[in-house]
């Protein structure tokens, strides 16, 4: 088995890429922060190749992807991870912008990439991590939970055109809630889970190809009760 994992370096996307290579599978790992990947790879006992990515920088990315393909040949999975996000209660523009270059149009470049290449290969799946902040509007971090439902409205399309050319291709939304990383900003947090945690659970819901899988899994509650809540008392949390 072999499987790809953009945005490796840290959180999520590394405690996957040790998950993934306690279960055997050959790894192929991207990251802006290349040194951490050298650090990564040295602690996974599995064959691991090495790519410097960022995601942003689209032409570059989607290079990269490719070359991954063309080295590692036969790939089952490939996980899209990075992310990013601000608390910008002022709505300057520049971190609006760079959310939505990587969570928006980055997302975009390497899944269309992703599935152009399973389509090739005649089956495959793909895993976008979203997050339960997908479901509503975000206040003090708007183009982040935006960001975020484009990216799960976009994996949905992926699963209707899959079904409807008949291709063997698998997509998985996976929506954490609160995981202890980076990435967990402000005040509240409930629920948080440990990356190991995470990843076990994101491995899980990848290796029965669920359509939907939130981490952990009681946060499925918490998206019941935010999508009935009308937007009258969703405004007053």
């Amino acid at each position: 088995m072999k499987a790809i994992i953009i945005g490796a370096s840290s959180g999520i996307g590394e405690a996957l890429a040790v998950k993934l290579a306690e279960e055997g599978y050959e790894l192929g790992l991207t990251a802006r922060r290349y040194d951490l990947l050298e650090g990564l790879a040295k602690k996974i006992k599995t064959k691991t190749f090495i790519e410097k990515m960022d995601v942003s920088d689209f032409d570059s990315a989607r290079m990269c992807l490719n070359n991954l393909f063309i080295k590692m040949k036969d790939i089952d999975l490939v996980i899209i991870s990075a992310g990013t996000g601000h608390i910008n209660e002022s709505l300057d523009f520049k971190p609006e912008q760079e959310t939505i270059d990587v969570n928006v149009t980055g997302f975009v470049n390497l899944a269309d990439c992703a599935y152009a290449y399973f389509q090739k290969r005649g089956s495959g799946q793909l895993a976008g991590i979203s997050s339960i902040g997908a479901l509503r509007g975000n206040p003090v971090a708007p183009a982040y939970n935006a960001s975020k439902a484009f990216v799960s409205n976009y994996l949905e399309g992926l699963k209707v055109k899959s079904y409807k050319g008949k291709e063997n291709i698998f997509i998985t939304d996976i929506r954490p809630g609160f995981v202890d990383t980076a990435m967990a900003k402000g005040e509240g947090l409930f629920w948080v889970s440990s990356p190991t945690v995470a990843a076990e659970q994101i491995y899980d819901g990848i290796r029965k190809k669920k359509n939907v899988a939130y981490i952990t899994k009681r946060w499925w509650l918490i998206a019941v009760v935010m999508r009935g809540l009308p937007f009258s008392l969703f405004r007053k949390l």
